[in-house]
């Protein structure tokens, strides 16, 4: 009952506040009808803000970073993205009338992150006055790739009979995953953060507009997700189940083996309930551009619409408070 209890009054907390109150205001205000747009120009911007925020904070803490403490943090967050994969994929199993390839679609989206639902848990910390180590949000890359890669070699197996295309064609997605603008925005606040004295312009300006930017992404995320709703009504009810528990599941997942971290080198509970985090997001920025090259045959409607239109409120709205209030009881915070 304690966790219970402690859900309601933290979710109540987060519903107040300029997370999941702007990602409701979003969804609820375009689902009406409402014309309400955030331009692309200011939506890449916000994403280019909050990315370099987090990969310069990120890069100076791995300056003073003990390496042991990073290893384990590190390898369980990439085995996390592989094993979602595989577990969505035989989730989707399961059923006979859903395509193989939309199913690892599906899969490798929600086991990629979600930037914004990591911005947003990150706000959610910092004014709960729980701490976490600033290198810990910069691991989302290494649960990304592997949770990409291996969804589109698991689709292409069959596929290509000649071998030495099939390794080219993985390489060109890998490195048009590396070199797109988002990843390069976080790569370029790290090396940053990690070579040069940039903590001046860190706290006086992209600290300082964190919770700001925040408000526009949770915007246009609930925008994005109630005008997916319309495309998940045209894929088979599977997808809407698996869209609704698997950020919960994956999530709890995450905390298990971010938990295990804590035991061998000493992670914080907010760098465990970081990872529980990342593990329950779903990507909305990266992800979906990467499946569609990776994967053409899968059905954007299956991947894109359960994972915006139903993922990403649930991971926002349920997952985070849920984490928070684990962690609580986990580490008697």
């Amino acid at each position: 009952m304690e966790i219970i209890g402690g859900f309601f009054n933290q979710f109540v907390s987060q519903l107040q506040g300029p997370t999941v109150a702007f990602l409701l205001g979003g969804f609820l205000f375009s689902l009406g009808g409402s014309k309400l747009q955030i331009p692309n120009q200011v939506y890449q911007l916000t994403v280019f803000i909050l990315l370099m925020r987090m990969g310069l904070a990120g890069g100076a803490a791995l300056r003073e970073a003990n390496l042991r403490e990073l290893f384990f943090p590190a390898l369980f967050t990439a085995l996390l993205g592989f094993l979602v994969v595989i577990l969505g994929l035989g989730y989707f199993s399961l059923s006979r009338s859903v395509k193989r390839a939309d199913a690892l679609a599906t899969a490798g989206l929600f086991a990629a992150v979600s930037s914004g639902t990591l911005f947003a848990a990150l706000l959610e910390l910092e004014k709960a006055s729980i701490f976490y180590e600033a290198w810990v949000p910069a691991l989302y890359p290494i649960m990304d790739l592997p949770a990409l890669m291996t969804a589109i070699v698991l689709a292409r197996q069959g596929k290509v009979s000649d071998s030495k295309s099939a390794k080219f064609g993985l390489g060109q997605v890998l490195l048009d995953t590396v070199r797109s603008s988002g990843f390069s925005a976080l790569l370029l606040g790290m090396a940053l953060g990690l070579f040069s004295n940039s903590q001046s312009v860190y706290k006086g300006f992209y600290d300082l507009l964190f919770p700001g930017f925040i408000t526009i992404l949770m915007v246009s995320l609930g925008i994005d997700a109630a005008q997916r709703i319309g495309e998940l009504r045209q894929v088979a009810g599977w997808f809407l189940g698996y869209a609704a528990l698997a950020p919960l599941v994956h999530g709890l997942i995450g905390f298990g083996l971010g938990y295990l971290a804590h035991l061998i080198t000493g992670l914080s509970p907010g760098g465990v309930i970081v990872i529980a985090v990342i593990t329950a997001s779903n990507s909305d920025i990266l992800g979906p551009a990467t499946i569609r090259a990776g994967i053409p045959e899968a059905n954007p409607s299956a991947y894109i619409g359960s994972s915006t239109g139903i993922g990403t409120p649930v991971a926002v709205a349920v997952g985070i408070p849920l984490f928070i209030q684990l962690g609580r009881i986990v580490f008697h915070l």
